[in-house]
């Protein structure tokens, strides 16, 4: 009778685990992209420049969820894909790294 508690008990405290672990990867994966974006966005000292004045519109539109879209972010997003073609990084994922710096 003991046994039938720990049968049914094993296999629910399994996928418990399982859902943590998966929302961890996800986690994970996040950070790994966004510190990715953010090591690509700042390379020189033009960009520097160029992405320091895209800062209030990068912050407008993480606040606006992408509604409104400034001339020096759009410009940042422009010059960043140009000269970046590898990175793979939403506009929302530029814009967080932009605020960073």
């Amino acid at each position: 009778m003991r046994l039938l508690p720990l049968l049914l008990l094993t296999p629910l405290a399994t996928l418990f685990w399982a859902g943590h672990a998966q929302a961890f990867d996800t986690t994970t994966q996040s950070l790994v992209i966004s510190g990715y974006a953010t090591s690509q966005v700042t390379t020189g000292p033009f960009d520097n420049k160029l992405i320091i004045a895209a800062q209030d519109d990068a912050a407008v539109f993480i606040a606006t969820d992408g509604q409104l879209r400034g001339a020096q972010f759009e410009s940042a997003l422009l010059y960043l894909r140009q000269t970046q073609p590898k990175l793979r990084a939403s506009d929302l994922e530029l814009a967080q790294a932009i605020l960073v710096q």
